[in-house]
């Protein structure tokens, strides 16, 4: 019996960036970010949008595309590092949207008997979600999982990763009936407890915080969407997982050069020429080439035969990621949908190849491993028509842009959007203080 990714959705959000817009209001050098990173649009929420409604789309367009009965699904397990609440995980917000919009076909509570939780570890939780959902119905072969990534990578506005924001949503079927994905059960696995980006809550005196209510306490901590981060500190923690867990893949398989059995590699990108840019290291050690400075990887990076390797197996999984930016958990996922979809555009026939993964979180932590693209993959990527619909979006100004961010717009920018939408929050019951509720345009 095997098991993998059954289906497959995602969602991005509506409205884009142009990268160069950014580059020219920061004083950058567009080519630096466009042809240097990668990077086109960043995909940015509109102000009805958060983690939630982006996970409840994906479900909602899984379950529909795929004609799945949501009442076979055991759980649901959302990987994320912009949750909405330290206690209540952001998947039982999505299911309860999905929920009610599929009460008229299903009848009330069609979630009632389903697990739900959030997995968080930066932008590996969506792999541990993976993971976890795997050994699910490996023991439970009769039952399917569902697997969301849903995040909002942002970064404070001038800082040094605002260019890389970006956001949305990718929902995988698990099963064991993987039409498009089969995945193996060899994880290799590298962590270490380190401080290279992280969110943490950070303490103000009541007394130095203009109309802070009198029930607060003396100190108050405040949580934000902006990271702490070191990029290049970042970078080399980066490098150093990914090394370790493919070492430990390579021990565990007995496999001597795996990715060279790879038709796709697929990394997680905080920017779409990440991947290609920091598996030098490993490529370098396969073929027992010089890499221990920044001039020989330099070196290794613009060899023929490096070059080859990314242009065979690498380029495709970066697309899509350079029309939205980094989607932090659903960035492995995406770039995962933007090779296959390529390859099913140019018509070309992947039945039995093996695609590798190399999975990242800050914090950090990383997980490498491999599936068999199946026979049916075609009928699962015929749902997509992922670059049509990046194609589809609305751009908006700079301006526009910084009120998003600043969360100064009261009104949606969109304001004949269709689907999930945040409608209010709750500022007057004590307690129910906090609570969102949301609603479907259909």
């Amino acid at each position: 019996m095997t098991f993998g990714i059954e289906a497959a959705s995602y969602y991005v959000p509506g409205l884009y960036l142009e990268i160069k817009d950014l580059a020219e209001k920061r004083g950058i050098e567009p080519a630096k970010l466009e042809k240097g990173l990668g990077l086109h649009k960043m995909g940015l929420p509109d102000v009805h949008e958060d983690a939630a409604t982006f996970a409840a789309e994906a479900l909602l367009k899984l379950i529909k595309d795929y004609q799945i009965d949501p009442r076979e699904i055991a759980r649901v397990y959302l990987g994320t590092e912009s949750a909405l609440d330290a206690a209540k995980p952001t998947a039982s917000y999505a299911v309860q949207m999905v929920e009610k919009v599929l009460e008229e076909e299903f009848g009330p509570r069609c979630f009632k008997n389903c697990d739900m939780v959030d997995l968080t570890f930066a932008c590996v939780g969506g792999v541990d979600a993976l993971h976890n959902s795997l050994d699910f119905v490996r023991v439970n072969p009769d039952k399917k999982a569902v697997v969301i990534a849903s995040d909002y990578a942002k970064y404070e506005l001038a800082s040094s990763g605002e260019y890389t924001q970006g956001s949305g949503a990718v929902a995988l079927l698990v099963s064991s009936k993987p039409d498009l994905l089969e995945i193996e059960n060899n994880w290799g696995i590298a962590s270490e407890s380190v401080f290279d980006f992280f969110k943490p809550r950070r303490s103000y005196k009541k007394e130095d915080l203009n109309n802070a209510p009198q029930a607060y306490p003396d100190t108050i901590e405040v949580f934000t969407d902006e990271p702490v981060f070191d990029g290049q500190y970042s970078n080399q923690c980066y490098q150093d997982r990914i090394r370790e867990a493919y070492q430990h893949y390579k021990e565990i398989t007995e496999k001597t050069k795996p990715y060279e059995n790879w038709k796709y590699i697929v990394f997680h990108l905080p920017y779409a020429f990440h991947g290609k840019r920091i598996f030098t290291e490993i490529y370098s050690m396969e073929n027992e080439l010089p890499h221990t400075t920044a001039d020989e990887q330099k070196t290794v990076a613009k060899s023929e035969s490096y070059l080859n390797l990314i242009s065979n197996t690498i380029e495709k999984t970066q697309r899509a990621s350079s029309e939205i930016g980094n989607m932090y958990t659903a960035s492995i996922f995406m770039a995962l949908l933007s090779a296959l979809q390529t390859s099913f555009d140019d018509n070309e026939e992947l039945s039995g190849k093996e695609i590798g993964f190399f999975g990242y979180g800050s914090g950090s932590k990383s997980k490498v491993f491999a599936g068999k693209i199946s026979e049916n993959w075609k009928k699962v990527a015929e749902k997509w028509n992922l670059f049509e619909h990046l194609g589809n979006r609305t751009s908006i100004s700079f301006d526009t842009y910084e009120k998003l961010h600043r969360k100064q717009l009261s009104q949606s920018v969109n304001a004949d959007y269709k689907g999930f939408g945040l409608t209010s929050i709750e500022k007057e019951s004590p307690v129910l203080a906090g609570a969102r509720y949301y609603t479907y345009q259909g």
